[in-house]
Formats: C-alpha cells, sequence, structure tokens
C-alpha cells in the first residue's frame, strides 16, 4: 500500500499531541510532509512550540512545522486552557524544543506543497479551527482541486455542542473558516464529537498506554491525566475523550468507523448558535451531500492501534 502524504494542521492540546504521535509512529502507512500550528486551544506562539515538544519527543526531529494563523478570520479569538491548561500541555513537563520552525508561514507552506505535490495525493488533517486551511484556500483557490481529501475533528449533531449548547469548540472558535472549506467542494470526512465522545480514555486504556514503560508513554499519561479530568467532572463519564486522534485513526483503519455522507452547513449568522455544524444525518433536505458525517467507531479497535502504535516510537 503506498504511504498516503499528509498534512496535520493542529493547535496541541493534549488530545492533539496524541494524534501526532500515531502519525508519526505509522511510517509505513503515512508521509507527514508538514505540521501547521494554528491558533486555537492556547494561542499560536504555545501551539507551535508544542507541536515542536511533541515531534521531539517522538524523536522526530526531521519534521516540518510552520507556524500559522494567530486569530480567526473575523472573530476574538476564543482559547481552552480551562481545558487544556496554561501551555496547551499541561499535565507532563517536557524541556523547551531545541527544533526550530521554518521561516515559512503556514499557509504558504500549504499552498505550496499542494501545488508542488501530484494532483489528488495530499490528505489535509485539521485538528483545531479550520483558520489555516481556509486562508490557503481563499488566497489559492486552485489547490482545491489538487486535495485528496480532508479529514478533520469538529463539529457535532446528536452530541450538540462542548463550547456553547450548539457548537463544538473547533467550529465555533473560526466558523467563517469553517464555512469556506466545507464549501470547497474538496471530499471531507468529519469526526465529530458523535463519535470522540465513544474514543473515552478510560483507566484500564490508560494503564496499558503507561504499561508500555517508555518515556513517550509516561508523557502521554500524565497528559491524559489532566485533560480527562475536565471532561469526566462535565460528562460524567468513564474516562476523557480522545478527539483528534480519530482523524489518524481513520486513515490508517477506515473500517473501525462509520458514517454517512450528508449535506454539513456552518451557522455563522446567529450568536445563539454560532459555529453549529447542521448536519442533515436524516437528510430531510435536498441539500447537496458535502461531507461524511462519521458517527461511530470501534472503540477497543481504535484504542489496541494506539497502544501498538505509540509502543513503536
Amino acid at each position: 500500500m503506498a504511504r498516503r502524504k499528509i498534512i496535520i494542521d493542529t493547535d496541541p492540546g493534549q488530545d492533539d499531541a496524541v494524534a501526532i504521535l500515531l502519525a508519526l509512529s505509522s511510517p509505513e502507512e503515512l508521509d507527514v510532509l508538514g505540521i501547521t500550528a494554528v491558533a486555537g486551544n492556547v494561542p499560536l506562539p504555545l501551539t507551535s512550540r508544542n507541536a515542536r515538544v511533541i515531534c521531539e519527543l517522538a524523536g522526530k526531529h526531521e519534521t516540518p512545522i510552520f507556524a500559522g494563523c494567530a486569530a480567526p478570520l473575523q472573530r476574538r479569538l476564543v482559547t481552552a486552557e480551562h481545558v487544556h491548561g496554561k501551555t496547551g500541555l499541561d499535565g507532563y513537563d517536557l524541556p523547551d524544543p531545541t527544533l526550530p520552525l521554518r521561516d515559512a508561514h503556514a499557509v504558504d507552506f500549504i499552498i505550496e506543497t499542494l501545488r508542488t505535490e501530484a494532483p489528488g495525493s495530499v490528505t489535509l488533517c485539521p485538528l483545531g479551527p479550520l483558520t489555516n486551511i481556509a486562508t490557503a484556500l481563499t488566497r489559492a483557490p486552485d489547490i482545491a482541486g489538487r486535495v485528496q481529501e480532508i479529514v478533520l475533528m469538529g463539529g457535532a449533531y446528536f452530541e450538540v455542542g462542548n463550547i456553547t449548547p450548539a457548537a463544538e469548540f473547533n467550529i465555533y472558535v473560526d466558523p467563517e473558516a469553517a464555512d469556506i472549506v466545507f464549501k470547497s467542494g474538496i471530499p471531507i470526512t468529519v469526526m465529530p464529537l458523535d463519535v470522540t465522545h465513544k474514543a473515552l480514555i478510560n483507566p484500564p486504556r490508560l494503564e496499558a498506554i503507561r504499561a508500555i514503560g517508555t518515556p513517550l508513554s509516561q508523557a502521554v499519561g500524565g497528559w491524559m491525566d489532566f485533560y480527562e479530568r475536565f471532561d469526566v467532572e462535565k460528562y460524567g463519564g468513564a474516562g476523557g475523550p480522545l478527539h483528534d486522534p480519530t482523524v489518524i485513526a481513520y486513515l490508517l483503519r477506515p473500517d473501525l468507523f462509520s458514517g454517512k455522507h450528508i449535506n454539513v452547513e456552518i451557522e455563522t449568522a446567529s450568536d445563539l448558535t454560532r459555529g453549529m455544524t447542521v448536519a442533515d444525518w436524516w437528510r430531510v433536505t435536498d441539500r447537496k451531500a458535502n461531507a461524511t458525517f462519521v458517527g461511530d467507531l470501534n472503540a477497543e479497535g481504535f484504542f489496541g492501534l494506539l497502544t501498538e502504535r505509540l509502543a513503536r516510537l
């Protein structure tokens, strides 16, 4: 099987960190062309720092990392330190990275890469707000036809919102960017809260990761201890959901997931429902399907894959 070329667009975030590690531990299947940081869970200086920390932890010093957009297209930045801590990676302290950021802006890297690589050969993997991706599409409309697929974490339907009653955080932070992406005509696969809330890092699953016994697994364990406390308290479940790793797991094992190809529109005008993903799950409108909206996963298979791959690093 040919390696799938991907760009990871991210705002790390403990769950983003695990997603990046899952991708970096799978070089036979995934060719990580670069990691682009965006403001989201924490401001851009921290997300770009955290991306470098994660790659150094994985021993992948050759990974190109680029800083991108520091604010949404039209909104004031909303962050999530209440979930991820003041650094975005609270829970396990690691030294400041020595791996430098590349000089180019993340948006320029995305555009140049899509224009250089063969058409239909690069998948974009956004794990945070869609500001970098939308900015690239706006500046260079020609790249839309060159993207193989966008597989993103964001949105919700049955699970409604986690930052407002109606909206999931990534879409809420920059709904105008999300609107551009969902109207781009690019094939899109969405990992909404409906599926990520089934990927719960409960105590046995966390212990299996700790039992790997490496410095990396201890860092992941510390991050998860900190990260899951918010969701356990908020939702009363058995553990915190690992949102972003579902994107990478889908690329590796799509058989673990199921969903529907439906129409998804982004609410940008209403103060009450800003950032809502209006997903026509029951196909009650005649609006054209524009995204595969994933609704379920095999959780045991997902965590088995994650644990096996983390043990490789």
